[in-house]
């Protein structure tokens, strides 16, 4: 039987312009890239996050698409996209789950691995 597969990288940057130390907001863009490591069409069609900062707080993020979009991707194809979140600490991690559902309606997880969010100036 077909295997389907998402394979999924993160890069990640600080925005400083959004960000208020002061009051405890550290925003960060990440650039997520969604590949079909596997051998059938598949579609993305929903996102599971789960955001913890520095002090152990988690906040869990669902909804329908990433950024608007529900990308078909054939074996061997991408997609790209950039967001954003905040965090009340000046690091924390992120990690989380796509849904994905082949084009005959098999759904399936791919993995978003972990990774962390830093202020570069935050690491000692």
């Amino acid at each position: 039987m077909p295997k389907p597969e998402f394979s999924v990288s993160v890069a990640v940057r600080h925005l400083p312009e959004q960000s208020d130390p002061q009051s405890g907001q550290h925003a960060f863009a990440y650039t997520v890239t969604i590949r079909n490591s596997g051998d059938v069409t598949a579609q993305l069609i929903a996102r599971h996050w789960i955001i913890t900062d520095a002090n152990g707080h988690t906040e869990e993020v669902r909804g329908l698409a990433v950024v608007g979009h529900q990308p078909v991707l054939k074996p061997g194809e991408s997609f790209e996209y950039t967001s954003w979140t905040r965090l009340a600490t000046p690091h924390g991690t992120m990690r989380g789950t796509y849904l994905c559902v082949t084009e005959d309606a098999r759904p399936f997880e791919a993995p978003i691995p972990e990774f962390g969010l830093a202020v570069a100036s935050s690491l000692h």
